[in-house]
């Protein structure tokens, strides 16, 4: 049996939970970010993964058939149809006529539901790779005793 199938996959799980860390960072980081008018206003993003055409065991099938090395898609990061949030403060110099300031529609507790929700993705993909190598290294243990 090929394990680096099985690394690959790990590895693409992690690497795609890194990424929605690090775009829930960065919402968060600018969560209270403001611009002159609502077009130079950062837009919060999130991360969309997408599926295998023809779904994940027919791609493997098909890269594995033709010797392939597995190419396991990433997600793209896409930005949100969030409305900005408005708040009243007059005194503010990006407020408009009426004293209302737009900041991006970053809404805190679902970007700490999304992080928290990534890093235990990330941490069942590392203990997926962990179990993988324990099994790779317990094959070649029982074949080397022959």
């Amino acid at each position: 049996m090929d394990y680096r199938a099985a690394f690959q996959i790990s590895a693409a799980g992690m690497a795609l939970e890194k990424l929605r860390v690090d775009v829930t960072a960065l919402n968060l980081a600018n969560m209270h970010t403001t611009a002159a008018g609502e077009a130079g206003l950062y837009r919060p993003l999130k991360v969309v993964a997408h599926a295998q055409a023809g779904g994940f065991e027919s791609a493997l099938q098909r890269e594995q058939s033709a010797g392939l090395p597995m190419s396991l898609p990433l997600g793209t990061v896409e930005p949100t149809l969030a409305a900005p949030r408005l708040v009243h403060e007059p005194g503010h110099p990006h407020a408009d006529g009426k004293g209302m300031v737009a900041y991006p529609g970053v809404d805190h507790a679902g970007e700490m539901v999304n992080l928290v929700s990534a890093l235990r993705a990330y941490e069942a993909n590392v203990a997926a790779a962990g179990i993988s190598r324990a099994l790779a290294s317990k094959a070649l243990e029982i074949g080397g005793g022959q």
